[in-house]
């Protein structure tokens, strides 16, 4: 049996390609990868559920987070 299975896409795809346009310049790809996944286990813990909007919410703030140190690093 040769079935060909294809890999669900993310319901935060969006979320990640907003953020990387938003944070271009400041932020890898990867990074807003990791903070969009920190952003969904956090929002599974917390409330149990984890919809688009609430993970694009808390990644921004992480995002944001993130700049400053580095600006302040800088």
């Amino acid at each position: 049996m040769n079935e060909r299975t294809e890999a669900e896409p993310s319901p935060y795809a969006d979320v990640e390609l907003a953020l990387r346009d938003e944070f271009a310049g400041i932020h890898s790809p990867a990074t807003v990868t990791r903070c969009v996944e920190a952003a969904h286990y956090g929002a599974l813990e917390v409330t149990g559920y984890a919809h688009p909007s609430l993970v694009e919410r808390i990644a921004r703030k992480h995002l944001h987070v993130l700049a400053l140190v580095a600006s302040e690093r800088g």
